[in-house]
């Protein structure tokens, strides 16, 4: 029988917070048990195992980074668009790391096309129409970025910036003014 106030929507939530304090690949269904003052076994009436709870954190996370480039994005258009996308993302990754994490989970393509992941791909290539490129520029150019913002971000993570004293701030408005510039004259 289901604890009074245990759902698969608030071992998810907790999931997803207790993967921003303590790292997603902390997270498990004895931890989770362990938040929730239960036996593991009591959560299994909500979720199946460990994978299936990583999965619907990043879900969680794919849909809540999405609402917020979404509301970036309103109105922009350009590199104005380009710099909301990439600083929404930025700032995400940055307050909420267990859940960026969990977002680099391999989903089954059935998940994957069901996930926010799809607004994430139209959200960008909205932006590169901007930028006037078409297929299969744009699949390019989606990877390009994509690999520049998660590699940025995963680097001032891990501390691999603080090495110079140039801030991270600079060297990401410059890389922003790179990547337009690249995407407004991208190769023939």
């Amino acid at each position: 029988m289901a604890r009074a106030g245990v759902t698969a929507e608030r071992l998810t939530l907790a999931a997803a917070e207790l993967a921003d304090e303590i790292g997603m690949e902390n997270v498990t269904v004895a931890a989770l048990a362990r938040h929730f003052g239960v036996k593991d076994a009591s959560l299994y009436f909500h979720i199946r195992n460990g994978h299936d709870l990583r999965v619907r954190v990043a879900l969680l996370a794919l849909a809540e980074l999405a609402d917020r480039v979404a509301s970036a994005l309103a109105g922009r258009a350009g590199k104005d668009a380009l710099v909301a996308f990439a600083t929404a993302y930025r700032a995400y990754a940055k307050e909420h790391p267990g859940r960026y994490a969990a977002m680099q989970i391999d989903l089954d393509p059935e998940t994957a096309a069901a996930s926010a992941g799809i607004r994430h791909a139209e959200m960008t290539r909205a932006i590169l129409r901007g930028y006037r490129l078409a297929e299969p520029d744009q699949t390019d150019a989606v990877r390009m970025m994509h690999s520049t913002f998660h590699g940025f971000v995963s680097l001032e993570r891990t501390g691999g910036f603080r090495h110079t004293p140039r801030s991270a701030d600079d060297s990401w408005t410059r890389t922003l003014d790179a990547l337009d510039a690249v995407l407004s004259n991208w190769p023939a």
